[in-house]
């Protein structure tokens, strides 16, 4: 009997995660597994998300725009998931339960490394969703002195902000951490600076930039990062740490890093 792992997401065509898992579970040698994109609009994600264990699922992570709502739906939920307020990994146990868990933290916090230890930083996250939530949550878990919370519809970055103990700012101030949370650059990298309050004299050395979305060649705002000498962490990195964690949740395997990033197109540059 085949086991299926997925994606949920709407869009999920642009997912690296059905090729990076599917590279992992070859390489751990669970043959009868396969991961799949699982392309929901939000009218359909719950009702689909629970028809999921009665036909081989054992567990999906979640995307854009589903994260709190996967949350909503489980039946019970890690301590991170629960204080962060999203979930992007869900598990379906043998009796149909659904569990909730958070890897985004994690895996964010692993990306940044020792280099970017956040404790004592300054840290500026754009966007107010699943990820921006996870971000504020893992920075100030992690000990950054300041976390300011910039959303394009303030009073979303206030609620975040009152939840999580963070700064909602309306005109972002220059940060050694800055973490782009947002959609943009997905679709259409160059609208970076069109879309977000940041300039490019403000990504100086000194400073790292992380970009939780990924595409062919980077996105707009971590080549003006670089070019400008500062820091900077492509999503793929991000994608690769949280995956880890996801797969080794659903298979009790040790999973292999390397296999992962290889097949998600992560290079040493990035």
């Amino acid at each position: 009997m085949t086991v299926y792992l997925g994606v949920c997401g709407w869009p999920v065509a642009h997912s690296r995660s059905p090729a990076m898992h599917n590279a992992a579970l070859a390489a751990a040698g669970l043959s009868g597994w396969r991961y799949l994109r699982l392309p929901l609009p939000p009218e359909l994600f719950e009702e689909t998300v629970r028809a999921l264990p009665a036909t081989g699922f054992r567990g999906v992570n979640v995307t854009i725009p589903h994260k709190q709502a996967a949350l909503a739906l489980a039946d019970s939920a890690s301590t991170a998931a629960r204080e962060i307020g999203a979930a992007n990994t869900l598990t379906f146990e043998p009796d149909g339960a659904i569990e909730a868990e958070n890897t985004d933290a994690p895996g964010l916090i692993a990306a940044l490394g020792e280099e970017w230890d956040p404790a004592g930083r300054t840290a500026l996250v754009l966007g107010a969703g699943g990820a921006a939530r996870a971000a504020v949550w893992a920075l100030r878990r992690a000990g950054a002195a300041d976390v300011a919370v910039w959303n394009r519809t303030p009073e979303r970055a206030r609620a975040l902000a009152r939840a999580l103990g963070a700064r909602a700012v309306e005109t972002p101030q220059t940060a050694e951490i800055i973490v782009n949370c947002t959609s943009v650059g997905l679709a259409e990298p160059e609208a970076t600076f069109k879309a977000l309050p940041l300039r490019a004299d403000s990504l100086d050395a000194g400073s790292c930039v992380v970009d939780m979305v990924y595409r062919d060649g980077g996105t707009r705002l971590l080549e003006a990062a670089r070019t400008r000498g500062a820091g900077v962490i492509d999503g793929l990195e991000i994608l690769v740490a949280q995956g880890a964690a996801s797969f080794e949740r659903w298979t009790g395997r040790t999973a292999p890093p390397q296999a992962m990033r290889e097949a998600a197109g992560v290079i040493a540059s990035s």
